[in-house]
């Protein structure tokens, strides 16, 4: 009898919120697995992003806390598209993946390299930028690969160098940290002999750091750097690709990296060598 009276309960209730309109006819509703769609993502009026805080020029945050970079000007661009404002989620190389997988954000823009691996656990979209490893050191003291035997190599977690020295340098002692900010500090600090990452990033960091170079300017294949969506919401994929393939004619990637990039850069490199303008052929 009490569970009966238990059950009648819970129904009057359920009755009860309904009428109420504890759920409004027509509102967003998320499916099972919590991933927003791309109508939920309007009418909400606003896209979650995750970028890196701390990766600058790419994506990092100014003295007034904006943020600020490469990716910042894709993902600004995204959401005008979509007609909805955006909100920047500071993520780690490490952890960035499990953003999506948790739904924190709709799609992640932190200058994620593709891999294999990678594509196991995400979905790409076009890729928007060529990219891959280099090593930067104290001036002249690391020129070629070789010269890492039995010393230390700062490493972000999570990173397209942890994977590679890990595989093909298993020699070299990897000095591991969650943050960038973190690992260019150790380098700082004389806590390892060199650090790598995208050669594009330490590139620019080498040039704002008197007493660093980048010694080892290309390692390993030319990758590409595109956005990720969660695996299999193949909406908001496609919704992606289509944006970028519009952004392509526009030649806009050009255009993001002299407002961005060159600043940074100047002379020591230039768009053709680090931005895509159309689908790869090998992508």
């Amino acid at each position: 009898m009490k569970k009966l009276l238990t059950l009648l309960m819970i129904a009057t209730l359920a009755l009860g919120l309904a009428a109420c309109g504890g759920v409004e006819e027509g509102a967003p509703v998320a499916d099972k697995a919590g991933t927003r769609t791309v109508e939920e993502i309007k009418k909400s009026g606003e896209i979650t992003i995750g970028v890196f805080g701390d990766k600058k020029p790419f994506g990092y945050m100014d003295e007034k806390g904006q943020f600020k970079g490469y990716d910042i000007a894709l993902g600004d661009r995204i959401a005008k598209e979509l007609g909805v404002k955006v909100k920047y989620i500071p993520v780690e190389a490490a952890s960035r993946v499990e953003y999506l997988n948790a739904n924190k954000i709709d799609l992640l823009l932190a200058n994620f390299t593709v891999t294999d691996e990678r594509k196991e656990q995400v979905d790409f979209a076009l890729p928007y930028m060529k990219v891959s490893l280099g090593v930067v050191s104290p001036k002249g003291a690391i020129t070629d690969v070789a010269q890492l035997k039995d010393k230390t190599l700062i490493i972000s977690k999570g990173t397209t160098a942890e994977t590679y020295f890990t595989e093909k340098h298993p020699e070299v002692k990897l000095q591991k940290y969650d943050q960038y900010a973190e690992a260019y500090s150790a380098l700082l600090d004389g806590r390892g002999d060199a650090m790598s990452t995208d050669n594009t990033e330490v590139l620019a960091w080498a040039l704002e750091n008197d007493g660093y170079d980048v010694g080892i300017k290309t390692l390993g294949d030319v990758d590409y750097i595109a956005p990720a969506v969660k695996k299999g919401n193949k909406e908001m994929l496609d919704c992606v690709n289509g944006i970028i393939e519009k952004l392509y004619g526009e030649k806009f990637f050009t255009k993001a990296f002299e407002d961005t990039l060159a600043p940074t850069y100047g002379d020591a490199a230039k768009a053709e060598d680090m931005v895509v303008e159309e689908k790869p052929t090998d992508f």
